[in-house]
């Protein structure tokens, strides 16, 4: 007998018991002896007896399972939601299969592909950058088919997300500079495609015109890689000109902060003395690099904990009882480190 392949009927003849009477001992099931519960559990180990999941599914209608699709899984943000999502997903019975999509829509449009066909309940998304036609996310809902959106909500009617305030986010990380003595502060905005990057730079916005700080659109710079080398180019290049070389840089994400701090001191300038500089997400570097990165939390594993729990009571309810669309967003906090605070 070749491992993976026991079944229930090879534990009963080993034993010389009934198929009914192995069934009811590895469910632990009253009525059945304390002896023959040990006897039954030692010999499904021997024999590396695994339930058969699929049958399991077509008897409760219910694979439980669910698919997440990610962009990034190295992002610091994305590993913490994964977390969330997995810890809430065992304590309930469930499984998760996991696809990453590096930010390319073709991958995401196999990933859903590879989890459908894998039979999950439900499905977890945060889409690409690359992604702005969204039908083949909206023909899945069209057949009730549940989905919960986290962190990047999709240009769609009718769906559940559950994000962060990035709004606030941005508007708090803008304002910190202000009130540090930043006049003119640029920032390296995400991808226009997305929800986030739009809300990020509303929020920057904002807290400039509250000040009365002049907005100016050429210190509003795209990022559309969103790596440290495009931004440590783009800072260079932006510094040589004194329209745009600005005392302060407000980055959508800490990988961009990181390019900018590299840019800002291979020009000789001092940071926070001479430019202040703060992220978004606070990845785990952000406290090690020198000077220490000024960054907006993300509750990650909050958003993904949350999305799973919205997910599996969708799954539960009949499709004409599911709210038609829902919008959870968590507060995000600003750590204030050494890269912004040149006034004590």
């Amino acid at each position: 007998m070749k491992l993976g392949q026991a079944t229930i009927k090879d534990i009963a003849r080993e034993l010389n018991v009934s198929s009914s009477t192995v069934s009811r001992a590895l469910k632990d099931y009253p009525g059945i002896s304390d002896e023959t519960k040990r006897k039954v559990k030692e010999m499904a180990e021997k024999l590396n007896y695994r339930p058969n999941a699929v049958a399991l599914s077509l008897r409760k209608s219910k694979s439980f399972t669910v698919g997440v699709i990610i962009p990034e899984v190295v992002h610091f943000f994305f590993s913490t939601v994964i977390s969330g999502i997995e810890d809430f997903a065992y304590k309930n019975g469930y499984n998760v299969i996991l696809c990453q999509t590096n930010e390319k829509l073709e991958r995401e449009k196999s990933s859903l592909e590879t989890l459908l066909s894998n039979q999950i309940d439900g499905l977890l998304v945060s889409y690409s950058k690359e992604t702005t036609d969204f039908s083949h996310f909206s023909k899945l809902m069209e057949q009730d088919f549940p989905i919960v959106f986290f962190d990047r909500r999709p240009y769609l009617e009718n769906t559940i997300n559950v994000t962060v305030n990035d709004f606030n986010g941005a508007y708090n990380a803008t304002k910190h500079l202000i009130l540090q003595g930043y006049k003119k502060i640029l920032h390296l905005a995400g991808p226009p495609n997305l929800a986030i990057s739009v809300k990020r730079k509303e929020g920057y916005l904002s807290a400039l015109q509250e000040a009365g700080i002049p907005v100016l659109e050429e210190l509003i710079v795209t990022c559309p890689e969103g790596d440290e080398w495009e931004s440590f180019e783009l800072i260079k290049k932006l510094f040589q000109n004194p329209l745009t070389r600005a005392d302060a840089i407000f980055a959508h994400h800490d990988i961009v902060a990181s390019g900018a701090m590299m840019a800002v001191k291979s020009l000789g300038l001092r940071i926070p003395d001479d430019v202040g500089i703060v992220g978004f997400s606070n990845w785990q570097f952000s406290s090690m690099i020198d000077p220490p990165l000024s960054s907006v939390l993300q509750p990650g594993f909050q958003v993904g904990e949350r999305a799973i729990e919205i997910l599996l009571e969708i799954i539960d309810k009949k499709p004409e009882d599911r709210a038609l669309s829902t919008n959870i967003e968590l507060d995000t906090e600003l750590i204030i480190r050494k890269s912004s605070q040149r006034i004590p």
